[in-house]
């Protein structure tokens, strides 16, 4: 671990990531354990962190697999309240928890809407409210969370645009109240990412995985679908002591400029 990373007493700063069972938050986690961070994986089914957490732990970080629902506002709670009991207070933080519940609007349920609202934004609102308390008291917090180049709009996905462009109002936000205590708050909006909720796509239009990422990477200038270490690359540097002067930010992680 980098002096750098550091606490002011050389303490390992304690990172939480939550959908980190898998995809973009696995990778983040691994990145981040990577940097010298301890970190909390959390998911809703805290089974499903094992691997997360033994890649880690076999690399010879830190790491506790949580389970939790974002919008449990209980759940929230008590999952940082273990962390901090367990780990240490924690000062980094990433809402990367996510669901779809594509449709177009006419098809789409109130459920549809109400979940993917509910477990991005509410997830993010419940998730940051708790952690900030531990980034005031140490003078040091990061809060990055996901949103999406679907946040410009994108057929089907009322509900995921919708949230994604919440996200980034609420970063902003964030960057505004708590940048006094030393806390910024950045976004970073992916664009096509190989991942299970991309396979469920390419299978919910009846594609094969690899044509559907051959077809979305002749739509992206440098040529290929993102992985999702690109993204977990980004949000190493949002949140480490190098970008202390970057707060109220969305980087757009989609291989080339969108329209």
């Amino acid at each position: 671990m980098s002096t750098t990373e550091a606490g002011a007493a050389g303490e390992q700063r304690v990172a939480v990531v939550t959908g980190a069972a898998r995809g973009i938050g696995a990778a983040t986690a691994v990145r981040l354990a990577a940097e010298g961070r301890a970190v909390a994986v959390l998911d809703l089914d805290e089974a499903a962190c094992a691997g997360t957490v033994e890649t880690i732990t076999a690399a010879g970080g830190r790491a506790l697999a949580v389970g939790c629902d974002v919008t449990d506002a209980g759940q929230v709670d008590a999952a940082v309240a273990r962390v901090a009991g367990e780990l240490g207070a924690p000062v980094v933080l990433v809402n990367n928890a996510g669901v779809l519940r594509d449709n177009l609007l006419f098809k789409m349920s109130e459920s549809d809407w109400d979940t993917v609202l509910g477990v991005h934004l509410k997830g993010a609102f419940l998730m940051s409210r708790a952690c900030q308390k531990h980034m005031v008291d140490a003078g040091f917090g990061r809060v990055v969370s996901l949103s999406s180049s679907s946040a410009l709009g994108n057929r089907g996905q009322a509900n995921y645009a919708a949230a994604k462009a919440g996200i980034q109002g609420f970063t902003k936000t964030l960057a505004k109240e708590l940048g006094k205590f030393g806390i910024t708050a950045n976004a970073v909006a992916p664009g096509f990412i190989a991942t299970d909720m991309t396979a469920a796509t390419a299978a919910r239009v009846g594609m094969g995985f690899e044509d559907f990422k051959a077809a979305a990477a002749t739509q992206i200038p440098v040529q290929r679908v993102g992985e999702p270490e690109d993204v977990a690359d980004a949000i190493a540097f949002f949140q480490s002591d190098r970008a202390g002067f970057v707060s109220g930010q969305v980087l757009y992680v989609a291989g080339g400029p969108l329209d």
